[in-house]
């Protein structure tokens, strides 16, 4: 591991950005209008990944990226990187049956279990035992290794809810979703997750609806670890039946992750045994992501890419919607804007009479609500060497409804895109605040970080909390966001969006124009765990 001197990645930032604080242009702020009003259009039906109205809005993002002068980064010269879906359900219903205690007992598909569909194997016909393995953890940093002197070969783990108490927050939640690629890892067969708590909230109903994941010419799918055959949901009941004749009961492991400090409690080997019998049914369909690209002007710098992102698809419309009941998911905000703005920042970038140094890459994103997946499928079958991406900026759900004074960068405390989004927001008079709400991990729940996976350094910009913003925040979460009250009937604040474009183009400007690439800093957990031979930057003191 390298490091550089403090002062070399803060050099020159700020060297192409205007000192003056803007004022929205009501030109930009007309055209963000413009795109959000036709794309949170009742025509386009909500954007749902793989619809018609979907692939309208694609069609008029390509439409709009020629009109700017990028050129298409899609497959085959074209604006589109099709992503291959698959949906997975079961006709009829698996047959589930547990060994234990000396008895056959037959397990109720969506009551006493549930069987999540698969997207890699057309028929499953298993048997496996059990073996609980605590939290299902191994992190070197945080010393966890739940897996230690357990054999999970073809067996299925058993694993609690949560993590050990005291761990950031955005290290939790990556943990809480990497489990079912630790479990597979050590061997595994199989995985379920039992509630830390007794009486605690079961997915069981849940678990057997039908399942939507990207899956490649190689079989290789987003969310199903390699190796890993079957994905369970156990009742109460069924749970607590797995520890009969072990040396502890369910109860008694809960009371130890109760009364945690930081260790899990130990696993052990289970009796019981589980047959699996089922087919699935499988539908298969393409939803693309619409990727533009501006070169960069510096012939060696130009080879690397800085990307600029936000997520098209929406929910679509709202299946059980009564006779005169507005069902349709608009998605104005979630992520019309984000889109919209994505666009304004490429029109300022084509408007200026000096290329940037390196390459932009603007990348609309599908399947962001199905689980991240269009991001995910992108992020591993790019488009452009996978090295030569260097930083990105998420444009996510911007709440325009508001004059924004301040914002939030998500992740920026983890690499040199933070000094970055700070000197760009100063020049505008805009104030970077510290995450506003901690506790729900937002780093880690859209699509920049199926990138972070990959190494790449990058932040998630949401317009902030000061201004009156935490109000707008709070009642918006509360009302408005994933239903179709999410429409062109809010106050839009076109201005707010306009300087939200602004801002994101004097970002991705300055990490287009730096000396050096975007660098994690020196310790930080991300940076460690994915990119783990790059080049670090000095942490801030």
């Amino acid at each position: 591991m390298r490091f550089l001197p403090a002062g070399l990645f803060l050099f020159a930032i700020s060297a192409s950005l205007q000192a003056a604080t803007p004022t929205a242009d009501p030109a930009s702020a007309r055209r963000v209008r413009a795109d959000i009003e036709f794309l949170a259009s009742d025509g386009l039906e909500g954007r749902d990944t793989g619809s018609k109205g979907y692939q309208i809005a694609a069609d008029y993002v390509a439409s709009q990226f020629r009109a700017i002068g990028l050129e298409p980064a899609g497959e085959k010269g074209s604006w589109f990187s099709q992503v291959p879906f698959r949906r997975a359900s079961f006709d009829k219903a698996p047959a589930l049956t547990l060994n234990a205690g000396g008895q056959r007992i037959v397990l109720e598909q969506g009551k006493d279990a549930s069987l999540r569909p698969s997207v890699t194997e057309k028929q499953r016909r298993y048997s496996a035992g059990f073996v609980f393995v605590g939290y299902g953890l191994k992190d070197a940093r945080y010393r966890l290794d739940d897996y230690r002197g357990l054999d999970l070969r073809g067996k299925i783990a058993v694993a609690l809810s949560g993590t050990p108490k005291g761990l950031p927050s955005e290290i939790e939640a990556h943990l809480n979703a990497s489990k079912d690629r630790m479990a597979a890892e050590a061997g595994a067969v199989g995985f379920v997750e039992i509630s830390r708590k007794s009486g605690g909230r079961s997915s069981v109903g849940r678990a057997s609806k039908p399942l939507i994941d990207w899956v490649d010419s190689s079989g290789q799918a987003g969310s199903t670890p390699p190796g890993l055959k079957m994905q369970l949901s156990l009742s109460e009941g069924t749970a607590a039946r797995l520890f009969e004749g072990a040396p502890r009961s369910l109860a008694s492991v809960r009371a130890d992750a109760k009364d945690d400090g930081k260790a899990g409690p130990r696993g052990f080997a289970l009796r019981p045994t589980l047959s699996v019998e089922g087919e699935n049914k499988w539908e298969d369909f393409t939803s693309p992501e619409i990727v533009g690209l501006l070169k960069g002007s510096d012939p060696t710098l130009a080879a690397q890419h800085v990307v600029l992102m936000g997520h098209l698809d929406h929910l679509g419309v709202k299946p059980d919607a009564k006779p005169g009941e507005d069902g349709i998911y608009n998605g104005a905000l979630d992520n019309a804007a984000g889109v919209a703005t994505m666009l304004e920042a490429a029109r300022l970038f084509a408007s200026q009479p000096l290329r940037p140094k390196r390459s932009i890459l603007f990348i609309a994103n599908t399947g962001e609500e199905r689980g991240l997946l269009g991001a995910d499928y992108f992020a591993n079958h790019p488009t452009v060497p996978t090295q030569s991406i260097v930083g990105l900026v998420d444009l996510d759900m911007p709440l325009l409804l508001y004059p924004f004074t301040d914002v939030t960068a998500f992740g920026a405390d983890h690499s040199t895109i933070g000094a970055m989004v700070a000197s760009a927001a100063g020049s505008m008079g805009v104030a970077v605040s510290p995450d506003p709400m901690p506790e729900e991990a937002i780093f880690t729940r859209s699509d920049h970080y199926m990138f972070v996976r990959r190494g790449v350094p990058a932040v998630l910009l949401m317009t902030g909390h000061a201004n009156g913003g935490k109000e707008v925040w709070n009642s918006w979460l509360g009302k408005i966001y994933h239903s179709p009250q999410d429409d062109l009937t809010q106050k839009i604040d076109w201005d707010a969006g306009a300087r939200y474009a602004q801002l994101n183009y004097r970002i991705a400007r300055a990490m287009a124009d730096a000396p050096v690439r975007p660098m994690w800093l020196q310790g930080d957990y991300f940076g460690d765990l994915f990119d783990p031979k790059g080049v670090r930057a000095p942490a801030k003191p």
